[in-house]
């Protein structure tokens, strides 16, 4: 393995969205397997793929996601670079990821899970309840807008595209009262302020995988497989196992208003899962308790149970 590891004249290229954060998470998993193995950055090499999702067109036109294309909008670009050859790996957040890849690629590696939570930012207000009627809210998540007006229809939701900064500075120019991102995303990016305030899964449940990082592979590098193995987080993966085959039962997408979450307690597992209409009118949640190892099952069976709560059409609004 060690004659095989990586070298100037031959990096390990790491392939990643150009935003910042992007990097920031391209730049852990550098990192920790330059950590992990006593090798010096200089031997990984960090290649930026636009994906169809960072097109600035569309951002700046804050188009919805659902109107640009949504299964694989932020990993389409970087999977087919990683198919052909052009780099090692690929660094996604997991929450972007489609719950199937791509014939020929592996995701079998997650670094370990940070604040699973959402952030309530504003400069004028402290929280959702301290919103007066008709405050206009700014995101782009549609998970976000239908939770948002599930607990106040009084609010008028406007789209908010972005990377994080970008969004910020709308904030600052007051395009929106407040807004709503990940405390991930601001933990990595080394945000933090007191506009920010993090809401409890309890009041907001995060979107499925929300603030882990998944590195993919060719199912056939063995050497990079070796590799990943060393920065591998087991609790993450445990967690995402249950979360992400409720999402594949619900046939989930970035369009989908899902939420879910998994924790562990020792060798037990509890999650929670989440879906709503779009407009936030119609929204069914429910939970599973169970031993680690039974996750994707439980998984499972907590989405055949909302899908039958919600009837047959529930998802009817997708195909118009």
């Amino acid at each position: 393995m060690h004659s095989d590891l990586p070298s100037p004249a031959q990096p390990l290229r790491i392939g990643t969205r150009g935003s910042p954060l992007a990097l920031a998470q391209a730049h852990e998993t550098r990192d920790r397997l330059a950590t992990a193995f006593g090798l010096p950055p200089t031997v990984f090499a960090i290649v930026v793929i636009k994906t169809t999702g960072d097109d600035r067109a569309m951002i700046a036109a804050d188009r919805p996601l659902k109107e640009i294309g949504n299964k694989g909008l932020f990993t389409k670009e970087i999977e087919e670079a990683l198919l052909s050859g052009a780099i090692d790996i690929a660094v996604h957040s997991m929450k972007d990821m489609p719950v199937l890849q791509p014939e020929g690629l592996m995701l079998d590696c997650y670094l370990p899970r940070e604040d699973v939570r959402d952030a309530f930012i504003s400069p004028g207000f402290g929280g959702i309840a301290d919103l007066p009627a008709g405050t206009v809210v700014g995101t782009s998540s549609l998970r976000r807008r239908a939770q948002l007006l599930h607990r106040r229809p009084d609010l008028q939701v406007v789209e908010f595209r972005g990377n994080l900064q970008t969004r910020l500075k709308k904030l600052e120019d007051g395009v929106a009262a407040c807004s709503f991102l990940a405390m991930a995303g601001l933990n990595r990016m080394g945000l933090s302020g007191p506009h920010m305030t993090a809401i409890p899964p309890e009041e907001m449940l995060p979107a499925v995988a929300q603030g882990a990082i998944g590195i993919e592979r060719r199912e056939a590098d063995a050497r990079v497989a070796e590799m990943l193995a060393a920065i591998h987080d087991a609790p993450t993966d445990r967690r995402l196992a249950a979360e992400r085959a409720f999402l594949a039962t619900l046939d989930g997408s970035c369009e989908t208003p899902i939420a879910g979450l998994a924790e562990l307690d020792g060798d037990s597992l509890h999650l929670r899962g989440q879906i709503l209409s779009p407009d936030g009118r119609r929204a069914f949640a429910g939970d599973r308790r169970g031993s680690v190892g039974d996750g994707a099952a439980m998984g499972r069976d907590l989405a055949r149970t909302l899908l039958a709560e919600a009837g047959p059409d529930f998802f009817a609004w997708k195909a118009g």
